[in-house]
């Protein structure tokens, strides 16, 4: 049967052609014959493709041959998530590399826009997630926020680990591309004597760790599904900042979650602290955009 190849986006960052060959190693790998492929938006990252089959539709996200770690971490840490039994993640079929570009096949979630509804059943199963914990803040394995590498080595403290493994990559980046100034980096010594005070009594929690809106779906039938994961044990509130940095999830997914797993009296603090890692990753990303937001906190709390 011939395939149609759709184009619903026009970002072709990486494109290389849905070619005959990869089309017959996909169809192999499945077992099933490809009717369509429908080109997606799939972030500034990988290009990606709706796979449809007479009986299922695929998600493929597709990359250089460099990519295989970043897809195979991507895909361990959503199998992580999904094996809580906490909140849904799709299910992955293959991490693989063709020719020479990697890619990630997983299943296609069929989605619809969030109602207040769905917002608290997001809230509430995402505390669930944030609830299952580990001897320490971290992970086994290394991992990427966005195209960065994203260090997660253990650390029995949650300000060791925030401090080390978060900040200060992030400040030597900035610094190393001209971003920011000696003068306006804060110390080790002084982030330890500014954030010790606020990082008390907390325990490790399993954090999605890139909670934007992109970041997850609510399928057709009303469930939540959590997809591009940057997976760590860390601060709960870690992906309570990232959910407010760009606008927020409605005030339904707060209530509900919050219900679960309080506030307490340094959880505003905490909110831009955590936002300024982003912010910081999103300034050694993209440039000078960021960097308003990221001396205000600085200059704030340092």
């Amino acid at each position: 049967m011939a395939i149609g190849i759709v184009s619903e986006s026009h970002q072709h960052y990486y494109f290389y052609n849905m070619n005959t060959e990869f089309q017959k190693y996909l169809s192999n790998l499945l077992n099933e014959n490809i009717i369509e492929i429908h080109s997606v938006s799939g972030g500034d990252i990988s290009e990606a493709f709706k796979i449809i089959t007479p009986k299922n539709t695929y998600f493929l996200k597709t990359n250089w041959a460099s990519s295989l770690n970043m897809f195979q971490t991507e895909a361990s840490a959503l199998k992580h998530i999904s094996n809580t039994n906490t909140i849904k993640t799709p299910k992955i079929i293959a991490v693989d590399t063709f020719e020479n570009h990697a890619f990630l096949l997983m299943e296609f979630i069929e989605s619809k826009s969030p109602t207040s509804n769905d917002f608290k059943t997001l809230g509430l199963q995402l505390a669930d997630m944030h609830n299952c914990s580990a001897d320490g803040f971290g992970l086994e394995q290394d991992n990427f926020i966005g195209t960065l590498p994203q260090s997660n080595t253990k650390h029995k403290s949650w300000c060791d680990f925030y401090i080390n493994e978060r900040l200060l990559p992030q400040l030597k980046i900035a610094k190393q591309k001209q971003l920011l100034s000696d003068n306006e980096c804060p110390t080790k010594g002084l982030l330890l004597e500014k954030l010790q005070p606020l990082f008390q009594n907390i325990k490790p929690s399993l954090l999605h760790g890139d909670l934007w809106g992109g970041n997850f779906l609510i399928s057709s039938q009303g469930e939540p599904y959590l997809i591009d994961p940057a997976l760590y044990y860390g601060h709960g509130e870690v992906d309570i900042a990232m959910t407010k940095l760009f606008g927020g999830f409605g005030e339904d997914f707060y209530k509900s979650y919050h219900n679960i797993l309080p506030k307490d009296l340094h959880t505003v603090q905490r909110i831009d602290i955590y936002q300024l890692y982003y912010l910081l990753v999103h300034l050694n990303l993209f440039g000078r955009t960021y960097y308003g937001s990221v001396s205000r906190i600085l200059r704030k709390y340092f």
